[in-house]
């Protein structure tokens, strides 16, 4: 980790530059030579009195793999979720629920589902499991009703 400023916050009170022990803060371009930082040190993120300092992460964690059966699992509670959206709108256009109270819950439902595939990594462009839907997609457009010069861009895109 290393420092880095917020030239709109900083107010130039200059005590960055009595706390840093090896000169990496500037206030007159406002930069922080990272080749100086020391990583982790954050002496001048604590002496800055207008917040203006603050650590940025140089290395982060590798993610791991997620297991198949989790994978399998969050699809399943995901497609429970859109079956439950379905029929709170469904009790709200019919009148047996509050339509506000449907509405509230067929929302919580959808923001579910949506985590539910964005754990599963179904939501990031990148990943294996995307490339797979698209291709799926691409292949039963008609049926799916997914617009097909729109699925044609995406496959080629993220091939």
């Amino acid at each position: 980790m290393h420092a880095a400023r917020n030239v709109h916050l900083c107010t130039k009170d200059c005590l960055c530059l009595f706390v840093c022990p090896t000169g990496a803060t500037d206030t007159e371009t406002g930069q922080i030579d990272f080749a100086r930082c020391i990583d982790g040190c954050r002496l001048c993120v604590d002496a800055c009195p207008s917040h203006a300092i603050y650590l940025v992460y140089d290395r982060y964690p590798v993610k791991p793999e997620k297991d198949q059966d989790v994978v399998a699992a969050l699809d399943a509670l995901a497609e429970s979720k859109v079956q439950q959206e379905l029929i709170c709108s469904s009790l709200g256009s019919s009148g047996e629920l509050p339509e506000k109270l449907a509405k509230a819950l067929a929302l919580s439902n959808r923001i579910l589902a949506e985590d539910c595939t964005r754990e599963a990594d179904f939501m990031m462009v990148q990943t294996q499991a995307v490339k797979i839907l698209l291709r799926d997609l691409a292949a039963d457009a008609d049926r799916v009703g997914f617009p097909s010069e729109a699925l044609d861009g995406l496959v080629k895109d993220f091939s």
